[in-house]
């Protein structure tokens, strides 16, 4: 499988497996966890996509009882994870609601929470998860500065930031912010049209890209979209699933699917979107049956 320069001495995996899911699944056991670790490794995925929010600020420990009882896993991976948000679960039940916490304190102290739930030494990328309305990016950037400058934190980006959101805290940064995280899909397909992956592009930013099918809609959906995606699948004899994929990968951005599965048959097909043959005329097939028009 491909890999994605981050910086010199970092890259990721071209698909991506996120553990959102990873503390929802009935057998949350080290073994079974082991196995969904292995089977993304078996085909060359090897960055795992956590968030401290993940299963109600549970699964980044799932991941780490995983680790801590198969430890020779760590060298194999990158783990990427997020912080700001709050809601009323886990150590944070006690609030009132959900809120953003971009400050220096709370983010020190989540990466501190993070390493020890899931029992590394370093986390390889560090998001803010959501744009926060009152951050000061003063304080946020020299807080992300301070937690890679101590070696807690091998790079930092963000996650769901717009341009005027990435700019505001880039310019209070020393350390360059690596990736953004944002929605893309066939059903969200507006980022490759208002700005958001030109201008990641533009600076050869990688971008990740979560909820790649649409939430599960476009496999569920009676649509034009889903039976073209079925019939390019039966040709190349892959799962619709496999086809929404491709269609990501195809651009030249360099687009990162983060793809979320608990069935370890699934995870062992995540690379079939390789298989795929997505011609230009094929990717505007497929945009135009999203769309629902043709383009202009």
């Amino acid at each position: 499988m491909n890999r994605v320069s981050i910086t010199d001495d970092l890259s990721f995996s071209r698909i991506v497996y996120g553990m959102w899911r990873l503390s929802d699944d009935s057998d949350t056991s080290t073994g079974h966890v082991q196995a969904k670790i292995e089977a993304c490794l078996e085909q060359g995925i090897t960055t795992m996509d956590q968030a401290d929010i993940y299963g109600g600020y549970e699964a980044e420990e799932v991941l780490g009882n995983a680790l801590k009882a198969a430890p020779h896993l760590k060298d194999k991976i990158e783990i990427v994870t997020k912080c700001d948000i709050l809601i009323p679960a886990g150590r944070y039940s006690g609030v009132s609601g959900k809120f953003y916490d971009t400050s220096r304190a709370h983010i020190e102290a989540s990466v501190d929470h993070s390493l020890r739930l899931m029992n590394v030494d370093r986390i390889d990328t560090l998001l803010i998860h959501r744009p926060d309305p009152l951050m000061d990016h003063h304080e946020t950037g020299a807080a992300l500065d301070a937690v890679v400058a101590s070696g807690k934190v091998r790079t930092v980006g963000v996650s769901n930031f717009k341009l005027h959101d990435w700019t505001l805290l880039q310019s209070a940064m020393t350390n360059k912010l690596v990736t953004n995280q944002i929605e893309l899909s066939l059903t969200a397909h507006e980022g490759f049209t208002n700005g958001d992956v030109a201008y990641l592009q533009e600076r050869g930013v990688p971008i990740m890209a979560w909820s790649p099918l649409g939430g599960g809609a476009l496999l569920t959906s009676d649509s034009a979209t889903r039976a073209l995606m079925t019939e390019i699948g039966d040709a190349h004899g892959v799962d619709a699933s496999a086809v929404a994929v491709a269609w990501l990968l195809a651009h030249p951005a360099g687009i990162m699917p983060v793809m979320g599965t608990n069935t370890l048959s699934r995870i062992a097909a995540l690379s079939d979107a390789l298989k795929v043959d997505m011609t230009r005329e094929r990717w505007f097939q497929l945009y135009t049956a999203a769309l629902g028009h043709e383009v202009p």
